[in-house]
């Protein structure tokens, strides 16, 4: 019975703690997602050499997108004329922080955390896209396509579809995995005994690489692996180790290394990953050296939530659980009746919900379709409208993805989404 009051203690502990930073957060992504040109980006991230790959790891940082929901970003940043080493690097910095992770490492943390987390996905990017730009050929640019980035909205549509993409698709992207990482962080903290990680107290390296070894094949975002980050410590990891621990995970799993492989191929894959490991390794060992100083520096180290008021934490708290509730309410009440449907794609590399809400988002652009269904479960998609398939698949295409024509439906189908 212990053990389950203090679970719960720390899971409420954990999710009020994060809640006034990740609204803070999800506000912020909502700007950048709005007035973020999408001109600017394509003429930046495609420079050859150093200068686009610095400018493509410093854009990706505070960017509030997943391990899953980069990918199809960077794929079409890449269609559009972006360098194999500024995309490279994209995809490095791009998911190990944002905005809201930023935010929320602070929450937990504190600030010398939320310092090193964008320094080290700064240096990881940067370490990523030089090596991959060694023999690298010049790609030929090609037309852009709206996709994440908007330039075209009126005053009274900016607030809209910030309020939108701010609480209701990042959450909804986020949601599940933030959840996850508080239950997780929560049963460490409950169940592990005190100074578990003692053992591997003064040998750093097999330290981290065995955090590696856990991190690298877990699927877990830059916000859901804070919570498991400051449990860990709490238990003895070195800070070093919990740093490499919030880089390598959200940067390195199955998923983002399959496209890097799809893409440029074994050797760049084998690049990708070995750049992540050496510049979360190397600030890992710099955090480590510089903590005894730190630990005399109390306000380095304070948590943000620490100074916050304890009403306002929870009333915070409550509104994160009605905003998550409410933009995963589709999943909550999954039956949705839908008429009859003409054609069925398979999208195999539809894998987390950025994907499906950009999906969704390409298909309002493409002229003729009255109606659709995105399944992300069964990774299908339906159409309705007098439209060619060809049309549909070459929109999904710019946008990233790789649809396959199944067939023309003949009949109305009522199906779980």
């Amino acid at each position: 019975m212990n053990f389950l009051l203090d679970f719960f203690g720390h899971s409420l502990h954990l999710w009020i703690s994060m809640a006034p930073y990740l609204l803070l957060g999800m506000l912020i992504g909502g700007l950048i997602h709005v007035f973020l040109k999408e001109k600017f980006v394509s003429k930046h991230l495609g420079q050859m050499g150093f200068s686009g790959i610095f400018k493509a790891t410093l854009f990706g940082i505070p960017l509030p997108l997943c391990s899953c929901g980069v990918i199809p970003v960077a794929a079409t940043l890449r269609r559009h004329g972006a360098s194999q080493s500024a995309t490279l690097a994209f995809l490095t910095s791009t998911p190990t922080t944002g905005i809201d992770s930023v935010l929320a490492t602070y929450s937990l943390l504190g600030p010398i955390f939320a310092f090193f987390r964008p320094l080290a996905s700064f240096v990881a990017g940067l370490l990523v896209g030089f090596i991959a730009s060694f023999g690298e050929k010049e790609q030929t640019k090609r037309p852009t396509l709206k996709t994440f980035f908007n330039d075209s909205f009126t005053f009274k549509g900016k607030i809209k579809e910030l309020l939108q993409y701010g609480f209701e698709e990042l959450p909804r992207d986020i949601g599940k995995w933030l959840v996850l990482g508080i239950l997780i962080g929560a049963a460490l903290s409950a169940f592990l005994p005190e100074n578990a990680f003692g053992i591997l107290k003064g040998y750093a390296i097999l330290e981290f690489l065995t955090v590696l070894a856990i991190a690298i094949p877990l699927y877990v975002c830059a916000t859901g692996s804070i919570p498991i980050a400051a449990a860990l410590m709490s238990k003895g990891l070195s800070p070093g180790a919990a740093l490499v621990f919030l880089i390598a995970g959200p940067a390195t799993n199955t998923v983002t290394v399959g496209f890097v492989y799809s893409q440029f191929g074994k050797r760049t894959a084998s690049l990708y990953i070995g750049g992540i490991v050496l510049g979360s390794i190397g600030l890992g060992l710099l955090l480590n050296t510089l903590w005894g100083y730190f630990e005399k520096k109390v306000e380095l180290l304070t948590p943000g939530s620490e100074f916050l008021p304890f009403y306002l934490k929870i009333s915070c708290g409550i509104f994160l659980l009605t905003v998550i509730l409410w933009a995963n309410r589709s999943k909550i009440n999954k039956r949705r009746r839908i008429k009859e449907m003409d054609y069925l794609f398979f999208v195999p590399d539809m894998t987390c919900e950025h994907c499906k809400m950009n999906i969704e988002r390409t298909l309002k652009t493409i002229e003729g379709i009255e109606d659709f269904q995105v399944d992300l479960e069964n990774k299908l998609v339906k159409i309705k409208g007098n439209v060619s398939p060809e049309s549909i698949k070459e929109g999904l295409e710019r946008s990233g993805y790789t649809p396959i024509f199944q067939h023309k439906m003949e009949e109305s189908e009522d199906k779980t989404c």
